[in-house]
């Protein structure tokens, strides 16, 4: 006789195999020959959801909340509700998570042993941490989980609880004893003691912590430690979907902007099928802060908007980016609300320092130090140097504002130094803006124009271009032999609108100012997205430099596309024009001049409505480019002819 194997315990197998599409198929096949129990019903929505069919986990959740009732097996039904409230709250559907949730404490209440009591009494800790941001109540509640899970001997909750309880003693400043729990539940996590769900809650909330504390060597350590659990335990989903935010967010402290980048949008695109919708918004904040530091600000618009889509907070790099955008008023506005509702002391230094930059180029110096000295007080507490460094450099800006840059200087020296010591190359550029600004104001231009260049070559090597420009145009004001002019080959683009003055009078001033607000906007956003610094503005147009012509390039079908897009969408868009043209020239500060430059605006010149003209040495340099209609032609202050063409965009 045949041994027949209990499809049950064999999905059970595979899952702890890991083998999530099989264990899926195998218990799916069961259920359809014969309606599982509650127990084969629980391994079919862990399958489920492993193997990417949150849709499916959440139907068999459901049904093995109904089945373990039947089964009167009320204790695991106590869990499931459990689970299906996280499930809901995931996927910000929470009167549903509410609902679930208030069924999982009636059921718990018949008996306190049962294992749901330890689980409630950590949420009762997490909603205390999070929503109330009483620190007192939530490591009372966390101590009643870890006892109730050293007594059980439940790995998930005493993993979990560790991590919470050791982030709300370095909420409350006490930080050695804090990450000496989370370091312990990272153990738990590496060591495979705790299961897939529980482990990536643990690393995901370790690296977030060590992000806010500015620990970023802590962070890499667990992240390839973590990495490795992923890659022996064959876990792809949303693990990993959260593990890349987390790495996306170290990879852009440290500078690799497009790698983080890259990973956000990996990131990005696997959670969506978890319906993991919170992990999506900090995907969407990753991609917005690089954004906006690339002066990409309509793409940081965006990333930020469908990050408050998806339940997160966009600030306050909403806020930085309003500022970025000369919006002053609603950058202030914006900060002081998100300061209002966040009461937690580690969550509110970003925001105060946020808060600090804004005021103090809006001119309101008192609310300004208010805020240096709120931020001074919170990190005080705390041993990380980065958070130190964000609090000496708002300092440091502060007192540059009040015009004591004698006072300023040690200050913004120190945060120099720190965040150099925890490799933030744009912070320590940042910071080296301001000391440029402070050197400058006690007439000591050599030191201001070595900090300044330092700044720019550490902003152009990251991509940074707003920042760049603002290295460039500060370096501009030095009359010093410190600054002496650079010889640079870069690809020079000019644009410009065609028959302005006549569109004036066709539409008005009023609708004319609304069209070159969007133009600018537009413009800025596609130079910066394909990494061009703008050299200066033109009137009706821009003068930028790009590193290669391939780039300036792409640039210029980029802009004729959008231009002819909104044209399409929305009847109307301005006609301009573009010229490229590679060559030598001097570099001083952001701007550029030399003969090459003039012979690139007086290709420009050659152009007509809807058109890119490039120099035929220009396209020769970059691949999957031709020109048409070329020709040869004399160019005004220029001794040899120039062989020009159109560039074909559509």
């Amino acid at each position: 006789m045949a041994q027949t194997t209990d499809p049950v315990e064999a999905g059970r197998t595979a899952l702890e195999r890991h083998a999530w599409q099989e264990a899926y198929d195998m218990l799916v096949e069961a259920d359809r020959n014969a309606s599982l129990p509650g127990d084969g019903l629980r391994l079919l929505a862990d399958a489920a959801w492993w193997s990417g069919q949150p849709d499916a986990a959440l139907e068999a959740f459901e049904r093995a909340y109904g089945a373990y009732l039947k089964e009167g097996t009320r204790s695991a039904a106590a869990m499931v509700a459990f689970e299906l409230a996280r499930q809901h709250a995931m996927r910000l559907a929470m009167p549903m998570a509410q609902g679930w949730m208030a069924r999982a404490e009636r059921l718990g209440a018949e008996d306190p042993e049962w294992p749901v009591n330890g689980w409630l009494a950590w949420m009762r800790g997490l909603i205390a941490l999070t929503k109330q941001g009483d620190l007192e109540a939530a490591a009372t509640h966390y101590d009643r989980a870890l006892e109730f899970a050293e007594r059980t001997g439940d790995r998930d909750l005493q993993g979990i609880t560790l991590y919470d309880k050791g982030y709300t003693l370095c909420a409350r400043g006490e930080v050695a004893a804090g990450l000496a729990l989370m370091d312990e539940a990272m153990t738990a996590v590496v060591g495979e003691e705790l299961q897939p769900v529980a482990a990536g809650y643990v690393y995901c909330g370790m690296i977030a912590m060590c992000s806010q504390l500015g620990d970023y060597a802590r962070a890499a350590e667990w992240t390839e430690a973590t990495t490795r659990w992923c890659a022996r335990n064959g876990i792809t989903g949303g693990f990993p979907g959260v593990c890349r935010v987390h790495r996306a967010e170290i990879m852009r402290l440290r500078g690799s902007w497009p790698l983080a980048e890259q990973e956000a949008r990996l990131a990005a695109e696997e959670l969506p099928r978890f319906n993991f919708l919170v992990g999506l918004g900090y995907a969407f904040y990753e991609i917005g802060e690089i954004r906006r530091r690339m002066g990409d600000f309509t793409a940081a618009e965006d990333a930020y908007a469908r990050a408050h889509e998806h339940g997160l907070s966009a600030q306050p790099g909403l806020s930085l980016l309003r500022l970025a955008q000369g919006k002053v008023k609603a950058a202030s506005e914006g900060i002081r609300q998100a300061l209002a509702e966040t009461k937690d002391r580690l969550a509110r230094v970003r925001l105060l320092a946020a808060q600090a930059e804004i005021d103090i180029a809006a001119g309101d110096l008192e609310t300004a130090s208010a805020a240096v000295d709120e931020l001074d007080g919170i990190v005080e507490t705390y041993e990380p140097p980065a958070l130190h460094a964000m609090a000496a450099c708002v300092r440091g800006a502060l007192g540059i504002a009040q015009g004591d840059p004698a006072a300023a200087l040690p200050h913004l020296q120190r945060a120099r130094q720190q965040w150099q010591e925890v490799d933030a190359p744009f912070e320590a550029a940042e910071t080296r803006l301001y000391l440029g600004s402070a050197y400058r104001a006690l007439g000591n231009d050599e030191a201001a124009a070595l900090e300044l260049r330092a700044a720019r070559s550490a902003f152009e090597r990251l991509g940074a271009r707003p920042a760049a420009q603002r290295a460039g145009e500060l370096l501009g004001q030095i009359a010093s032999s410190a600054e002496r002019p650079e010889r640079v080959r870069r690809a020079f683009m000019f644009t410009d609108i065609v028959k302005s003055t006549d569109l004036v009078g066709v539409i008005g001033d009023g609708a004319w100012e609304s069209l070159i607000a969007w133009h600018d906007q537009a413009l800025r956003s596609l130079i910066a997205a394909h990494g061009g610094g703008i050299a200066h503005h033109t009137g009706d147009g821009f003068f930028a430099a790009f590193d290669d012509a391939a780039s300036a390039l792409r640039c210029a079908v980029a802009i004729q596309r959008a231009l002819a897009e909104h044209r399409r969408a929305h009847g109307f868009a301005p006609f301009v024009r573009i010229g490229i043209h590679v060559g030598e020239a001097s570099q001083v500060g952001q701007d550029f001049r030399g003969g090459e430059v003039h012979k690139a605006a007086r290709v420009a010149a050659q152009g007509g409505a809807d058109e890119i003209v490039a120099s035929e040495e220009t396209v020769a340099e970059a691949d999957g480019f031709t020109l048409t209609d070329v020709r040869e032609v004399s160019l005004k202050g220029i001794a040899e002819p120039v062989r020009v063409g159109l560039v074909d965009w559509r």
